[in-house]
């Protein structure tokens, strides 16, 4: 049987098709595999013992998946639009650290990327719903990028001018040795990481420590709240678009996803008005 490009592309693109299906099943193993290589490999006596076995392998899906990327470029209709998309990207990048480490030692556990081609699996397992969510996540927190952007100018501006008083206060001892020293104790101290490596000693530093804390909290509690309005934005604005579609049951009344052909309540078949 004659292999044409188009047929390349539908097996390596595409999931409705049984060979696509078992090329990504393939794939997912094969990532699997060349991660736990190179996990295996920061293990010191693994390093030692099997050095060459461990250096070949990597070798060998480095190159597997060089001819990988290779193919999907050459093999897809616009191939300026992959080599530039989120997965052309994320696949490229996937292999270049072995490369590199030819120049820079060491380099070539940051492969270690190639955890991301994992999310092909919703794909793959047919588990979109999940996929959609993540994709309303990501919305929730690109739409909020600017809220959040601001926000954390506002938490560096806070640090500095805290971390400035507790250099003033401490009079450069006990650890708070320079501003930026204190700026650092600021932001553990904000963050309520709280390493302890510095800690102030005078009665007012203590005071501007026990305040800093207290903030911290309300600083963590922003953020978040910011990203969850915009995720519930998202959900709201996501099921009025099933009801202005009509994807609902005439019976039990219930929303279900625009794709589906029955009612997951009631089971009965949906009529659908586009």
């Amino acid at each position: 049987m004659k292999i044409t490009k188009e047929k390349i592309y539908t097996i390596i693109f595409k999931t409705n098709t049984k060979e696509g299906r078992r090329f990504d099943i393939v794939l997912l193993w094969a990532i699997l595999l060349s991660v736990s290589v190179i996990i295996f490999d920061s293990i010191p006596n693994l390093n030692i013992r099997h050095k060459v076995v461990l250096y070949s392998l990597e070798w060998f899906f480095t190159i597997l998946f060089n001819l990988e990327y290779i193919i999907r470029v050459w093999s897809h209709p616009k191939r300026s639009n992959y080599i530039f998309s989120f997965w052309g990207v994320i696949d490229l990048i996937s292999f270049l650290p072995t490369y590199l480490s030819l120049f820079l030692p060491g380099y070539h556990y940051f492969v270690i990327i190639r955890t991301m081609r994992f999310l092909r699996i919703f794909k793959v397992l047919k588990m979109m719903r999940f996929y959609k969510e993540a994709l309303g996540l990501a919305k929730a927190l690109r739409v909020s990028f600017y809220k959040v952007s601001v926000f954390l100018f506002v938490v560096a501006v806070i640090t500095t001018i805290i971390g400035t008083l507790m250099f003033v206060v401490e009079n450069g001892q006990n650890g708070f040795s320079s501003i930026p020293q204190c700026i650092y104790w600021a932001i553990v101290t904000v963050t309520t990481v709280g390493y302890g490596d510095v800690v102030p000693q005078t009665v007012i530093g203590k005071v501007l420590s026990s305040f800093t804390m207290i903030i911290g909290y309300a600083i963590i509690a922003v953020p978040t709240g910011i990203i969850t309005v915009e995720m519930s934005k998202q959900n709201k604005s996501s099921k009025k678009s099933l009801i202005d579609k009509d994807i609902y049951c005439d019976d039990c009344g219930e929303i279900t996803f625009y794709d589906s052909n029955f009612c997951r309540n009631c089971g009965k078949k949906l009529n659908k008005i586009n």
